[in-house]
């Protein structure tokens, strides 16, 4: 029996570009385990643990939270699975990021969603929300019955800071800035696999073909195997 080697996986794109729709479906049909930064970092400043303390007082203060904390913050948890197949997700955001992740363990592939900012400022831009009850509409793909009302309650929808066209066009900008330098790191490497497209559903067969050659899918033993 050949034993293949564990994957060690980092996925990469800009806000709004199906990250968390491709890494659910990674885990699901790949068994791997996925380590998000924003989820470590939202546990921790939960827990107020150390880390998670000084890591607040820099968001308090809208401050990026510098690459050491980051970098020892999931560097911890990623000693805890040295067992497994991984999926690093939101890290690394940086070069020195990288280059400390390099230092203690070999990553074997970097997929980059490459979504045009376009898309993507469509697509966060069209969100809006019903406040109370947390009920999302998306003018393109599910728009409420009637424009700027909720279907339920007849309340009106608004939309959230973080998917207001200028905060978008920022955040687009700022990643731009920050991780371009990483996909650079990693392209000249040989580790980048870029994925392009603008619908999440027709760029996820080219990951899993591709992921497919790196590991089983087990999604068909666990249908198999109900526990």
């Amino acid at each position: 029996m050949v034993v293949r080697p564990l994957l060690r996986a980092v996925i990469m794109g800009p806000p709004g570009s199906g990250k968390g729709t491709v890494s659910a479906r990674i885990i699901k049909y790949f068994g791997v385990k996925h380590l998000s930064s924003g989820d470590l970092l939202r546990d921790n400043m939960q827990k107020k643990t150390e880390v998670g303390i000084l890591a607040k007082s820099y968001i308090d203060q809208g401050q990026l939270i510098p690459d050491h904390i980051m970098t020892q913050l999931m560097l911890n948890e990623i000693k805890g699975l040295d067992q497994y197949n991984w999926l690093l997700d939101g890290f690394p955001r940086t070069v020195a990021q990288a280059e400390a992740l390099d230092k203690e363990c070999h990553i074997d592939t970097v997929i980059d969603l490459d979504v045009p900012f376009e898309t993507i400022k469509c697509r966060l831009t069209a969100r809006w929300i019903h406040p109370a009850s947390g009920r999302v509409y998306n003018l393109e793909f599910s728009p409420p019955k009637v424009q700027g009302i909720d279907d339920i309650t007849g309340e009106p929808l608004v939309q959230r800071d973080d998917d207001k066209p200028e905060t978008v066009s920022k955040r687009l900008q700022a990643y731009d800035a920050q991780t371009k330098p990483v996909l650079e790191y990693y392209r000249k490497k040989g580790l980048l696999k870029s994925f392009s497209g603008t619908e999440t559903n027709k760029i996820w067969p080219h990951i899993y073909a591709f992921l497919q050659t790196k590991l089983p899918d087990v999604s068909q033993k666990d249908a198999a195997n109900p526990r």
